[in-house]
């Protein structure tokens, strides 16, 4: 990519595509096009098709899709698997038929079998049964993937895959229903500081180990591949160490400065006992993540209070 290369950014208000945006900005890119849902519907081919003719991009990223935690996993199952699966379709044949130059598309670790050996390599997919609670977005996920090789192999195309471990940062999902563990967590050791609660309920046990990347790290590999990278084969991205939800959850409650004390839940489900991945590919291209797990919370927390107001509109306490 040279800066007046022109960009698409798909899922650009998103915690991944907002921090690609972020990145591509601050490195001087000039011709970024992002369209937000409602301006256009990415499961809606013919827009899309139309959209891509008119345009004539060079380079796409592709960060859009639907996503969540357990909850809405298990509430929503047939939107996961239905809406990712037109959104990637739509994107990568467009891509395809319009001669887009080359495609990076963002999977999810969550791809990788629910017992993988840890740290997760990338030759690990199906190799095993996914963890039931997301195996419709895991499914979708892995479709982009098998897509994304097979019209490398079928028409000379340039697409990569890279599949991101959890990510954490600004433009998160802070809901308490419906986001992941970390942002969750922020919002509830941050609710019951300000109500003055006794404790904080956390659910399962603590004991899983996850491994969290901040989206900044993310959006800088996302470029530097999308740079350097052409083989047809996945890349992880990832820190390669992993936490705890318990040592997580007292890193969070010592960033947010709450004195009262944890609850687990145990009735409640632990989801994937362990997924860290494993980075030796990533590094071998010349890559590795920077921003430290204590740096991320304390500046994603700071970015949760500065627009503390805006996410009370938008999301139900």
């Amino acid at each position: 990519m040279d800066r007046t290369s022109k960009i698409f950014l798909a899922g650009h208000r998103g915690l991944a595509g907002s921090a690609i945006l972020r990145r591509l900005q601050s490195e001087g890119f000039k011709n970024i096009v992002v369209r937000t849902s409602v301006e256009l519907d990415l499961r809606d081919y013919s827009k899309v098709l139309s959209f891509f003719q008119e345009e004539q991009f060079e380079y796409v990223f592709l960060a859009a899709a639907k996503v969540g935690g357990i909850v809405a996993n298990n509430d929503y199952p047939a939107d996961f698997i239905r809406d990712n699966l037109l959104i990637q379709t739509n994107v990568i044949d467009s891509s395809y038929r319009t001669g887009v130059k080359k495609l990076l598309f963002l999977g999810s670790t969550c791809i990788y079998p629910k017992l993988a050996p840890q740290p997760m390599k990338e030759e690990y997919l199906l190799t095993g049964e996914l963890e039931a609670t997301n195996e419709p977005y895991a499914i979708a996920k892995i479709a982009g993937v098998k897509m994304c090789q097979s019209y490398n192999r079928q028409y000379g195309t340039k697409f990569i895959s890279v599949m991101p471990t959890n990510l954490y940062g600004p433009n998160d999902n802070y809901d308490l229903q419906h986001s992941h563990v970390l942002p969750a967590l922020i919002r509830k050791f941050h609710e019951a500081k300000s109500n003055g609660a006794e404790f904080v309920e956390i659910w399962g046990t603590g004991t899983p180990r996850r491994e969290f990347l901040h989206s900044d790290d993310l959006a800088d590999a996302c470029v530097y591949l999308m740079n350097t990278y052409e083989d047809n084969e996945i890349v992880n991205i990832g820190v390669g160490e992993d936490i705890s939800i318990r040592e997580l959850a007292d890193k969070i409650k010592e960033v947010v400065g709450y004195e009262g004390r944890i609850q687990y839940d145990t009735s409640k489900p632990d989801g994937t006992p362990r997924k860290l991945v494993d980075v030796t590919r990533l590094t071998r291209l010349g890559w590795k993540a920077s921003i430290t797990l204590e740096e991320g919370l304390t500046a994603t927390y700071q970015w949760f209070l500065n627009n503390e107001l805006q996410l009370r509109k938008v999301v139900t306490i």
